[in-house]
C-alpha cells in the first residue's frame, strides 16, 4: 500500500483538561474585567494618562500579538512565494495561530479606544481617510483578518464534507473548488497586507519624534519591524509545532523544522547585525552605557543567542533545541517591540506609566483565550498533520 505523507486530521479527545480549565478561568477573569471597562470607561481599569495614551493593550496585545500571528505570513513567503512546498504541513497551524492572534489583537484595539462604538466608521467613511499610518494599520488588520478567515476556511469545510448533512457536504465541496481557483489572489493579499501593516507599526513610532530614545529612533523603524515580524513568525511556528507534537502526540516535524531553522538563523542574524550597524552608523552607540542601554543589549543578545543555537547542525536537528531557539526568537522580537512602544518612549521626565492590575488581567485573559481556542480548534478540525494516511 502506498502512503501520502502527513494528512491533516482532528486530534479528537476531550477539551477539558487541567490546563484548559486554568486557561478558561483566566479568560473568564479577563472577560469580567472587560465588562467593567465598558461599563465604567478606561480610567476605571487602566493607568493610561496624557503622556502614555498607549499601554500594554497596544504594546503587547496588538504590536506583539500580531507579530506572534505572523507565522502564516512567514510560511506563506516560503511556501507560495519562494516555492518551498515541503513546509506545507506547517501552514494550517500557522494560519490558525495567525487568525487567533490577529483577531484578538483587533479586539484589543476595540478595548483601547475611547469610543469603540464609532469604529465601524473607519472602513465605511472612506472620504475622511488621511495618510495616517494608524489608519493604514487599522484597515490592513481588518482586511487581513478577513483574508485569514478565507485561508482557514478549508479546515471547517473539510469537516463539513464528512458530516451527515447532504446539503452541507455539497456546499463544502463546491466552496472548496471555488476557493482553489481564488487562492492565488487570497494568498497575494495574505502576503501584501502584513508587509504593509507590520512596517507601519514601526512608522507610527516615528511620529513621536524626539520623545523616542535615540537607540530606537531611526528612519529604519518600519524595516526593522517588518524583519522582526518574520523573526517572531518563524519562532512561533517552531514553538507551536513542538508543543503541539508533544501535547497532542503527533509526529514531530523535526526534519522540516531543521530546514526552517536555517531560514530563521539567517533572518535573526541579519536583524541583529543591521540593528547594531544602524546604531553605530548614526553615532549613538555610546548610549548603550546609558540607563536604557541594557534593554538594547538584551534585545541584540537574545537574537544572537538564537543564532548561536541554530548555527549548529546538531542543535537544528534536535526537537529540544528547536523549541529553545523558537522561544528565544519570540522573546527577542517581543522585547524589541515592547521596548520601542513603552521603554524607549519618553514623553517627559515627570510622566510615568506602569500597567494597572486590571490591564494585566485583560491581557492575560486575551492570551489565555487564544491558547484555549487553539486547543479547541485542533481537537475538532483538521489542523495538525497526523500519521501517514492511505492514498486514494
Amino acid at each position: 500500500m502506498t502512503t501520502r505523507p502527513l494528512a491533516h486530521a482532528p486530534v479528537g479527545g476531550s477539551f477539558w483538561t487541567p490546563v484548559t480549565r486554568l486557561l478558561v478561568a483566566l479568560a473568564a477573569i479577563g472577560a469580567a474585567t472587560i465588562a467593567w471597562r465598558f461599563a465604567f470607561g478606561l480610567g476605571a481599569v487602566t493607568n493610561l494618562n496624557d503622556g502614555f495614551p498607549w499601554g500594554i493593550w497596544i504594546a503587547l496585545d496588538v504590536v506583539v500579538g500580531t507579530a506572534l500571528g505572523c507565522g502564516g505570513y512567514a510560511l506563506a513567503l516560503l511556501v507560495y512565494v519562494l516555492n518551498r512546498g515541503h513546509y506545507h504541513p506547517l501552514v494550517r497551524p500557522a494560519v490558525l495561530t495567525s487568525l487567533l492572534g490577529y483577531g484578538l489583537g483587533a479586539f484589543a484595539v476595540v478595548l483601547d479606544v475611547g469610543r469603540p462604538w464609532e469604529l465601524w466608521k473607519v472602513p465605511i467613511y472612506f472620504w475622511r481617510w488621511t495618510g495616517s499610518p494608524q489608519l493604514e494599520v487599522a484597515l490592513c488588520i481588518m482586511a487581513y483578518v478577513l483574508v485569514l478567515v478565507v485561508e482557514a476556511s478549508p479546515m471547517l469545510l473539510e469537516r463539513l464534507e464528512k458530516g451527515n448533512s447532504p446539503r452541507l457536504r455539497a456546499f463544502s465541496t463546491r466552496f472548496l473548488a471555488g476557493l482553489g481557483k481564488a487562492l492565488p489572489f487570497v494568498l497575494a493579499l495574505g502576503v501584501l497586507l502584513p508587509t504593509m501593516h507590520q512596517s507601519s507599526l514601526g512608522t507610527m513610532m516615528l511620529l513621536t519624534g524626539p520623545k523616542l530614545h535615540a537607540l530606537w529612533s531611526t528612519t529604519w523603524l518600519p524595516f526593522l519591524f517588518l524583519v522582526s515580524s518574520l523573526v517572531m513568525g518563524y519562532g512561533i511556528v517552531a514553538v507551536e509545532a513542538s508543543f503541539s507534537a508533544r501535547a497532542f502526540r503527533r509526529p514531530h516535524q523535526t526534519a522540516m523544522l531543521a530546514r526552517l531553522s536555517k531560514v530563521a538563523l539567517g533572518v535573526a542574524a541579519f536583524w541583529a547585525l543591521f540593528r547594531v550597524a544602524e546604531v553605530a552608523w548614526s553615532g549613538e552607540l555610546a548610549l548603550v552605557t546609558g540607563p536604557k542601554g541594557a534593554w538594547f543589549v538584551v534585545e541584540v543578545a537574545l537574537h544572537l543567542a538564537a543564532v548561536v543555537v541554530l548555527a549548529s547542525a546538531a542543535r537544528r536537528a534536535s526537537p529540544v533545541w528547536q523549541t529553545r531557539a523558537g522561544l528565544l526568537l519570540v522573546a527577542a522580537g517581543a522585547l524589541y517591540r515592547v521596548d520601542t512602544y513603552l521603554v524607549a518612549f519618553q514623553p517627559g521626565s515627570w510622566i510615568s506609566y506602569f500597567p494597572a492590575i486590571p490591564e494585566m488581567a485583560i491581557t492575560v485573559g486575551i492570551f489565555s483565550a487564544e491558547i484555549a481556542l487553539y486547543i479547541w480548534a485542533v481537537r475538532r478540525f483538521p489542523v495538525l498533520a497526523g500519521n501517514p494516511a492511505p492514498a486514494h
